[in-house]
């Protein structure tokens, strides 16, 4: 099947980074696509929103902290085909936030060195980034 800008999904994910070079991942809940996996937070981009906006955005209403578009830095972006559709997710690095991360959707979170990710169950479209993020941080 050809891809099209219909079954193109567009999401953003951020992984961010604290005082010790961790990474936080979050596990999807159950109910929800590859429930049990691992992943960097971040969701969908909707509408006209930009990826930093929609960025913002999700990690406020996942991780209730607050980001602001000159803390994020792109870093670099995934591409992958699940059966459904096609994502393109880029991914930001963010190392400065407001609050404190708390769970807002019954995930478990988790923060991981860059080389400890390779040990946990991440969604397809995350695993290409580890190796970028352990290269780079």
């Amino acid at each position: 099947m050809p891809i099209t800008e219909a079954n193109i999904m567009l999401v953003v994910a951020c992984a961010l980074v604290d005082g010790d070079g961790r990474v936080l991942v979050a596990q999807r809940p159950q109910g929800k696509a590859m429930a049990g996996q691992w992943e960097f937070p971040g969701g969908k981009v909707q509408g006209d929103e930009t990826p930093e906006v929609a960025l913002i955005r999700e990690l406020k209403e996942e991780l209730s902290i607050d980001v602001t578009q000159a803390c994020l830095a792109p870093l670099s972006f995934a591409s992958h085909a699940y059966d459904e559709f096609h994502l393109l997710m880029p991914l930001y690095v963010c190392r400065k936030w407001g609050g404190q991360v708390v769970p807002q959707e019954n995930q478990a979170v988790k923060w991981l060195k860059p080389r400890d990710l390779f040990d946990v169950d991440m969604v397809p479209a995350d695993v290409p980034l580890i190796a970028t993020l352990r290269d780079t941080l």
